[in-house]
């Protein structure tokens, strides 16, 4: 496979780690170690006890099986466990398809979703989420595109970079769409947990019996770092997503997997704070856009931690980015690298101080970037 660069990671490859101030990240605020240990009552005789020998190549049947019931439907011959969601997700897609297999790829979308399928030799279609539209999935066009030749439809709600989500019924149409031609439906749930106004939808691995589910500790759980996420989906196909990893990263660290089994045994008492200082920091989010509707325009997200609003004189916002970052100190994510120009990733996930700030410097420059246009 031949991959093209990843606009977004070539954005935060050097950003990420000088920004003073962080209001682009699609996730929330981290965990230390030492948060982590005092939440899960995690001892240090039981880190003494972890052995370095080799891992299961899907993944320890424990943590499997926590995942299972907390995700999925209980069976973990069904989860495969990965070092995060975008090794899950390659596995998958060099287990199934192949070149000229048709693809339909929800548009924008965070790069492993389309690069590795491009990669892949596929045939790849647009479901296109429109800024006119305010991003809102529109299923009759997705019902317009998949036809007898589709062989996945894979997409990523709660959505990332929008906030925009689907609900219940919408999502059970979802699948009738995928359904009709038996096609693989790939579901990028890293946001699942993230909901404000609504349960979390179920898996879709647990909807359709073609229906793939990928998971991460990183996004609403606050353990990037950690690496750790997964995939649910039919026992006989993750078979050979095993032979897959064979030839690349065989397994995941069993520190790695000891951390994992406690955070997912007690995963609450980890989403709940954050989710509480996310769900204030979005509406500290709306006032702040409300406060700048002359100078731009924005879909209030639904779920995840980040918005994606338009800034309506500003046309090269890798440009303002830069510019933002080289004066303030502060990283924001130019919508070029989702293919959508005058647009601007923001994240709300993060410490409420550090967002205050961040919003602040971005007003500034706003301002001063009206003022000489």
């Amino acid at each position: 496979m031949l991959f093209k660069p990843a606009p977004l990671e070539d954005w935060l490859r050097d950003y990420y780690f000088e920004a003073s101030i962080d209001i682009s990240s699609s996730g929330v605020e981290p965990y230390s170690f030492a948060q982590l240990r005092s939440l899960l009552g995690m001892e240090p005789e039981e880190l003494d006890r972890v052995s370095f020998r080799d891992s299961p190549s899907a993944g320890s049947l424990e943590l499997r099986s926590l995942i299972a019931s907390r995700w999925g439907s209980g069976a973990p011959s069904e989860v495969i466990v990965a070092n995060g969601s975008t090794e899950a997700q390659l596995l998958v897609f060099a287990s199934i398809l192949g070149p000229g297999d048709e693809v339909i790829v929800v548009e924008p979308a965070y790069h492993s979703l389309v690069a590795t399928v491009d990669a892949l030799g596929c045939r790849v279609r647009r479901w296109r989420l429109r800024p006119e539209e305010q991003f809102q999935p529109d299923l009759e066009e997705l019902r317009r595109l998949v036809t007898a030749r589709t062989k996945m439809i894979v997409v990523n709600f709660p959505h990332n970079p929008t906030g925009v989500t689907l609900t219940h019924a919408e999502q059970r149409e979802l699948v009738e769409i995928a359904q009709r031609y038996g096609s693989y439906l790939l579901w990028d749930g890293a946001f699942e947990d993230l909901i404000y106004d609504a349960s979390p939808l179920p898996a879709v691995s647990i909807l359709y019996d073609r229906g793939i589910s990928f998971g991460t500790l990183s996004k609403s759980y606050g353990l990037p770092g950690l690496r750790l996420g997964w995939a649910i989906g039919p026992p006989e196909f993750l078979k050979h997503c095993v032979t897959t990893r064979d030839y690349t990263t065989l397994a995941l660290s069993p520190l790695v997997e000891f951390i994992a089994r406690q955070v997912v045994t007690s995963a609450d008492r980890l989403l709940l704070p954050r989710l509480q200082m996310t769900a204030r920091n979005r509406e500290v989010v709306d006032e702040w856009m409300d406060a700048h509707q002359r100078v731009l325009s924005y879909a209030r997200p639904a779920a995840g931690v980040v918005v994606f609003p338009r800034l309506r004189s500003i046309p090269d916002t890798t440009a303002f980015c830069h510019r933002l970052m080289r004066e303030h100190g502060v990283l924001l994510v130019p919508g070029e690298c989702f293919h959508h120009p005058g647009h601007v990733r923001l994240g709300f996930g993060g410490d409420s101080v550090d967002l205050a700030r961040g919003l602040d410097a971005f007003s500034e420059l706003l301002l001063e970037s009206e003022g000489s246009s």
